[in-house]
């Protein structure tokens, strides 16, 4: 048993029934609230590891019950969502949220997910400073790349924007955040820059820049960084 504590803020019954018996079947202890306000309720006084979150709420939207939990929490939230939009991941994400998965799903994936940002939570909490990914490593501290132990030269720009991801490695980061982060608020809309950026990094990095496996696009909403399963 994993000991920890998952969240699920859902007002549809048959989710509650279906997640409650599989997560708990994964070892998680297992919280339900049917609205936002008992969402916001329970994060205090259940102190969660994880919150799974619908954003179509009955009486507020998921995306106000983030804003309201990041102004005191950094709990992970996992938005599960039927909203499709690329708008709504985009919000949702930009506001707080650690990732986005949508209905309907697999059970395999979501408990994945959610193994993904307990221990991205925890990697945050211990203050890790190296990250690895397909014989890609990334010492923060050094600022340094190495592939299968040669180094990787990247310029300031290029490295920031690795760093940046694998910091986040098992999240989506937005393109907003990514542009905002590394080239500042003026460059909120310079999607092209920031693709042609990416494409550099990964023609550096990737054993195969055509198809790759270290970062990966979130088609409309941004990038993810793939690191070891045993590194995210």
């Amino acid at each position: 048993m994993s000991g920890n504590r998952i969240l699920v803020v859902d007002d549809e019954p048959q989710i509650q029934r279906f997640l409650r018996p599989a997560l708990t079947a994964a070892g998680y202890d297992v919280v339900e609230a049917g609205t936002g306000s008992e969402g916001l309720r329970q994060i205090a006084v259940s102190a969660p590891d994880v919150v799974i979150l619908d954003l179509g709420l009955p009486d507020m939207d998921g995306k106000d019950v983030i804003s309201s939990v990041r102004a005191w929490s950094k709990v992970p939230i996992i938005v599960l969502s039927a909203r499709d939009r690329e708008t709504e991941k985009i919000l949702a994400l930009d506001l707080g949220a650690d990732d986005y998965v949508e209905k309907p799903f697999s059970i395999g994936e979501l408990t994945a997910r959610v193994r993904a940002s307990l221990r991205h939570h925890a990697q945050e909490a211990g203050g890790a400073t190296r990250v690895v990914a397909d014989g890609l490593a990334i010492d923060i501290i050094k600022r340094l790349v190495t592939r299968d132990g040669t180094e990787v030269r990247l310029t300031p720009k290029e490295y920031d924007l690795l760093a940046l991801l694998a910091q986040h490695a098992g999240r989506v980061v937005t393109h907003r955040a990514l542009l905002t982060a590394v080239w500042g608020p003026a460059h909120v809309d310079d999607l092209h820059y920031l693709r042609v950026f990416v494409g550099q990094v990964r023609t550096k990095i990737e054993r195969d820049a055509a198809y790759p496996k270290i970062i990966r696009t979130e088609p409309g909403v941004g990038y993810r960084f793939m690191a070891d399963e045993s590194d995210l």
